[in-house]
């Protein structure tokens, strides 16, 4: 069973049919209840995130009827013996998941973990596998209708997993030689985010691996003035010796691998939610 978080709310279990979640409010409460399924999430949480402006008079009776609208999209693809899998306990709402449900965003991010940990053992083929997946599976919003700080907090989240896992799979092309996708994921994760120093070192990377060193220092003094103009401030050392680098040698730039910004560490990966995310993964376009 997969819950797509990325893009429309969905619930997908084998034998059935997507289940869509309609409701913008069960969307968001849905969100929150998967992904803090751990521990569970307080009323008042809940509703802080189904009225994020100020809580209505009749908030407690409402947010009632939004988990009651959460629990019958979850009860039927997840009904067990045991009963509903949501429940009210302590003032906190729990969700349990089947132990092989996956959810995408987790997925992802052990996804990115797992391809940042091999792309520092030189195992570039599998690190730009999960890391092309892990785009090809980011490139939808996270409640794009929906505001709020918890909202906009795993919106952030997203964002850095994407452009971590964009990072990874142009390093990763380019230690391959694949300089079209070395390219194409450094600048995309350059438009996504400008004045961000390392997709910049990517795709200086990237140019020096296909052999165009010219378009590799360009890019740095493009990089460079944009610093200057909007921020005022010079490259960092590290992209500086990269061009220094660029300057005295006619090979490809090793910057260093991304940091990923998934919350599981390369160790603990669940064998469950790689499987299930490389089974949804396209292929690299």
């Amino acid at each position: 069973m997969l819950i797509r978080l990325i893009g429309l709310v969905t619930i997908e279990h084998e034998g059935l049919p997507p289940l869509h979640v309609s409701s913008a409010q069960a969307q968001a409460a849905l969100a929150r209840l998967v992904l803090e399924r751990d521990s569970g999430t307080s009323r008042e949480h809940l509703a802080d995130t189904l009225w994020p402006e100020g809580l209505p008079d009749t908030w407690a009776s409402a947010l009632r009827g939004v988990v009651s609208r959460v629990r019958s999209y979850v009860t039927s693809p997840l009904q067990n013996p045991g009963g509903t899998p949501l429940i009210s306990q302590s003032g906190r709402y729990l969700l349990r998941l089947p132990d092989d449900a996956a959810v995408d965003l987790e997925a992802a991010e052990a996804a990115v973990a797992e391809a940042g940990a091999a792309f520092a053992d030189g195992a570039h083929a599998v690190a730009r596998r999960l890391a092309a997946g892990a785009v090809a599976n980011l490139r939808g919003s996270f409640l794009p209708a929906h505001e709020g700080e918890w909202a906009d907090g795993v919106r952030d989240r997203v964002d850095e997993l994407r452009l971590t896992a964009l990072e990874l799979a142009s390093l990763s092309a380019s230690e391959l030689g694949d300089e079209h996708h070395a390219l194409r994921y450094a600048e995309e994760a350059v438009r996504h985010a400008p004045f961000r120093e390392s997709a910049h070192r990517c795709r200086m990377t990237a140019h020096a691996a296909a052999g165009n060193r010219a378009d590799a220092l360009r890019a740095y003094h493009q990089l460079g003035q944009v610093l200057a103009e909007e921020l005022g401030i010079d490259p960092a050392a590290e992209t500086q010796a990269a061009y220094l680098q660029l300057l005295r040698s006619d090979g490809p730039t090793r910057p260093h691998r991304p940091s990923p910004s998934g919350r599981m560490p390369a160790d603990a990966l669940d064998p469950v939610l790689i499987g299930a995310f490389e089974a949804l993964s396209p292929p690299p376009r």
